[in-house]
């Protein structure tokens, strides 16, 4: 064959190549709509929660925050967001909250403009120190992993209290007499599975952390409850995140999911719960079906549960200016700033 024959006849096998990685690489293999969309070829597209904001002075709050890296013993590197109210001082130590952000264990990090803005309101509002885990996200490192980095951030955090550690934020500002967990979403599950861990680790004072408050949190099950099979669209959703996100799980009840289903319940590791659920959201029987399972498991600590009527999942987080969202706010100042021995809890 001549070259000036094999020229067009090597761009058109060019041509049909290029179409067909073209076509394979847009072929979906899943889509967790609003979340991820998962293609053949292996890439991952998020389709929310991608933009971070750097560490800064919050102009409105005068908050400041700073990034840290936390070396775990498997030498993996997980990063946190640290957050310090104006005007602090090393004479007066602050409660601390360690925060998980949502995100369907898919998306949105610590990072995200969402939660920066989040910690801020939170951290000005309440007048604590808060630590901001950005744990790693599924699917790429499907669960466990977002647990297992969220553990080795809280035990890095609490390894402060006994003078080690290198973080000047913890050693000079905080109280660790008063230490709370909390997250909204799929980081309320991990908040809640941190305690969970908390109460069982012989190593950790099982007093260590004092309360834990749940947004609106990512819990499930094998048999329907309430009001979850009255939105198929959004049942069928709960699900397919549960499948993408842990593969490998036992299921629709693993403890993990179903706090109910977990024999270590009543080994919770604190001793106040605060819980918000939204009436429109699907999860909102879950709250309070966690309540009761709580109750039933003879833990020696004291939940409550408040429902806000007409908002739908994660509405402080959505529209953190409405009304509803500046009531959370306001309370969970309040819920923060207990006295280690109170058990009193917003609306008591």
């Amino acid at each position: 064959m001549s070259g000036k024959k094999s020229f067009p006849y090597l761009l058109l096998i060019l041509h049909f190549l290029t179409t067909t990685v073209a076509t394979n690489s847009s072929a979906i293999l899943y889509d967790v709509y609003p979340y991820i969309r998962v293609y053949k070829d292996g890439r991952v597209e998020r389709l929310l929660g991608t933009e971070v904001v750097p560490a800064s002075v919050d102009p409105t709050t005068g908050v400041r925050s700073k990034d840290v890296v936390i070396t775990a013993p498997e030498l993996l590197h997980i990063s946190a967001r640290l957050y310090l109210p104006k005007n602090s001082t090393s004479t007066h130590k602050l409660p601390l909250l360690v925060y998980f952000h949502g995100g369907a264990f898919f998306t949105e990090s610590a990072f995200s403009p969402t939660y920066h803005n989040h910690l801020n309101s939170i951290v000005s509002k309440a007048n604590v120190v808060a630590v901001s885990v950005n744990y790693r996200l599924a699917p790429e490192h499907p669960l466990p992993i977002g647990y297992q980095d969220s553990w080795h951030a809280l035990k890095w955090v609490l390894s402060h209290s006994k003078g080690n550690g290198d973080e000047t934020w913890l050693k000079n500002y905080v109280d660790f007499m008063r230490v709370y967990l909390g997250g909204d979403s799929a980081g309320a599950n991990i908040a809640h599975n941190m305690a969970i861990r908390a109460g069982l680790d012989h190593e950790m004072d099982r007093t260590s952390i004092n309360g834990m408050f749940l947004n609106c949190p990512h819990f499930w099950g094998k048999k329907r409850i309430g009001n979850e099979a009255s939105d198929p669209k959004r049942e069928a959703l709960m699900e397919s995140i549960w499948i993408h996100a842990y593969p490998n799980s036992t299921g629709f009840d693993d403890p993990l999911l179903n706090p109910a289903m977990d024999p270590n319940l009543s080994k919770l590791g604190c001793r106040r719960v605060l819980v918000y659920v939204a009436e429109k959201d699907i999860l909102r029987d879950r709250g309070w079906y966690y309540e009761k399972a709580l109750r039933k498991s003879k833990w020696d600590g004291v939940v409550k549960v408040v429902e806000m009527k007409g908002e739908d999942h994660d509405f402080s987080i959505v529209s953190p200016n409405s009304t509803k969202a500046k009531i959370v706010l306001r309370q969970l100042g309040s819920f923060l700033n207990r006295g280690k021995g109170s058990m009193v809890l917003p609306g008591n």
